[in-house]
C-alpha cells in the first residue's frame, strides 16, 4: 500500500527528488504497473498498456519523481520490454473496456486490503498425452523420437487443465482433467480448491473474488456456470462469490495466463508428455524466483457437455448484478447457512 504521508518524498518538498529510486518510488511504480501488465501463457513475455511517459506522469501525480529511462531498468529488473505490436486482440474492442479493467482493478484492490480471495481461473491449452513434439529444447544426449504428426487416435489420452491462482498467496493449482472442459469440471474444480486449501488459508473471509475470462467453461453467458457456483460454492460453503469477467479478446491480461500457464509451458518444453503422471510431474515441478509454487491434481471423472439450464432455473438463483458493466461482473450469494 502507498503511505499516505508519502515516506519517499523529501521534507517540505512534496515529492521524492527527481530520478531518485527510493524503497517508496519503487513500490509506487510496481504498484502503479500491476494492473496494467498483460503476458502471453505459453512465452511468459509481458507488456504494458501504458508508456513510459504516462507511467511518469502518473507517478508524479501521486508525489514521485523519475525519470523514464530508471522507469524504463526497473521494469526491466521484472522482465518487461519493449515489444513490437502483435496481433492479439479482437479486431473491435468492446466500447467498455477501459471502464472494465479499472472496475476489476479496483475489486482486486478492496479484496486486498481485506484480506479476502481472489483467485484468477482459466483453462489451458489441451495437451495429447504421447509421444507428440513439445515445442522447446533440453538438455540430452540425443533428440527424443516423436511421431511426425499429431493425430489424437494415436494419443493414450488427453488433458484438459483447468487452473486456479491465488493472487494473494502466490500460488498454483491446476486440476488435470481427462473429458470435456465443461462449467461443472471448472465450478467441480474451484470448489475442491476451496474445501482443500481456500478455506484453511482465509478462515475469515465472507466472500471470493473470481477473475474469468469472457468466454468458455467459465464464460460470462454461461449459465450453467452461474448455476454450479450458486449450487456447488456458494450453498455449499455459505460463501458470497463475486466473479469479475475480462472483455472479449483482453483474456491476456488474466493474471493467471502470464503468471501461472506462462511458467508451466516453459517446465516443460521440449518435453514429450508421454503420460499423465509426467504431465503432473512437470507441472508440480513449476516455481519462480518470486515463489510461485503449484499442486496438480488428476481428475478422472467424466464430464458429461451440452447440459442446458432453464429460465425457471436461473430465476432461482441469488445473483445480483453490479452497476458497472452488469454483465461482466455480479455476485452470487449464499441460499443456505452452510458452513464455510
Amino acid at each position: 500500500m502507498r503511505p499516505s504521508t508519502r515516506s519517499g518524498a523529501l521534507a517540505g518538498s512534496g515529492s521524492a527528488s527527481a530520478g531518485k529510486k527510493t524503497p517508496a518510488t519503487v513500490r509506487a511504480l510496481y504498484d502503479l504497473v500491476e494492473a496494467e501488465v498483460a503476458g502471453d501463457p505459453i512465452s511468459g513475455r509481458c507488456w504494458l498498456r501504458r508508456s513510459l511517459t504516462k507511467l511518469k506522469k502518473a507517478l508524479a501525480e501521486q508525489g514521485y519523481q523519475i525519470c523514464p529511462e530508471t522507469i524504463r531498468r526497473l521494469l526491466g529488473q521484472r522482465d518487461i520490454r519493449p515489444k513490437s505490436n502483435v496481433k492479439r486482440l479482437a479486431a473491435k474492442s468492446h466500447p467498455d473496456r477501459d471502464s472494465q479493467f479499472s472496475y476489476i482493478q479496483s475489486q482486486v484492490q478492496m479484496f486486498k486490503t481485506a484480506g479476502w480471495p481472489i483467485i484468477s481461473v482459466d483453462s489451458k491449452k489441451k495437451e495429447l498425452i504421447g509421444p507428440f513434439k513439445n515445442a522447446g529444447r533440453v538438455w540430452s544426449k540425443q533428440a527424443t523420437a516423436v511421431y511426425s504428426q499429431d493425430f489424437p487416435s494415436d494419443a493414450s489420452g488427453k488433458a484438459a487443465p483447468y487452473g486456479i491462482y491465488d493472487l494473494q498467496r502466490n500460488l498454483g493449482y491446476v486440476y488435470v482433467g481427462q473429458s470435456a472442459d465443461t462449467p461443472d469440471f471448472a465450478v467441480e474444480a474451484i470448489a475442491d480448491w476451496w474445501h482443500q486449501v481456500g478455506r484453511q488459508a482465509y478462515p475469515q473471509a465472507p466472500e471470493i473474488l473470481i477473475l474469468a475470462d469472457g468466454g468458455g467453461s467459465n464464460g460470462y453467458r454461461c449459465r450453467r456456470w452461474k448455476l454450479q457456483l450458486q449450487q456447488l460454492f456458494a450453498d455449499r460453503f455459505g460463501l458470497s462469490v463475486t466473479v469479475c469477467h475480462y472483455p472479449t479478446g483482453a483474456s491476456k491480461w488474466n493474471p493467471i495466463e502470464h503468471r501461472l500457464f506462462s511458467q508451466i509451458s516453459q517446465t516443460w518444453a521440449g518435453t514429450p508428455l508421454t503420460s499423465f503422471d509426467l504431465l503432473l510431474a512437470c507441472i508440480q515441478a513449476t516455481e519462480t524466483k518470486t515463489g510461485l509454487k503449484v499442486q496438480a491434481t488428476l481428475v478422472e471423472q467424466v464430464y458429461q457437455k451440452g447440459l442446458k439450464v432453464t429460465d425457471a432455473e436461473m430465476a432461482t438463483l441469488a445473483l445480483q448484478r453490479h452497476t458497472t458493466c452488469p454483465d461482466w461482473n455480479y455476485t452470487i450469494r449464499p441460499r443456505t447457512s452452510a458452513g464455510k
